[in-house]
């Protein structure tokens, strides 16, 4: 299986990686390995997007703040 690792930090990244996540997902030989570099660590910095932009929960969070 092929793995992807998808590294998020700032607000235009999330962006991005939303419209990203949903088609790597649609693959069964790919696996996405989401990092949150953990710059934005306010609920309304970084959690919102993973919520309402359905990004899948990062694997990592580097908690760089």
């Amino acid at each position: 299986m092929k793995k992807i690792v998808t590294i998020l930090g700032a607000r235009p990244q999330f962006v991005k990686a939303a419209v990203l996540s949903r088609i790597i997902s649609k693959y069964n030989t790919v696996e996405e390995v989401i990092v949150h570099t953990g710059q934005h660590y306010d609920a309304n910095m970084s959690d919102i997007f993973f919520s309402e932009m359905e990004i899948p929960k990062p694997k990592y969070n580097l908690s760089i703040h």
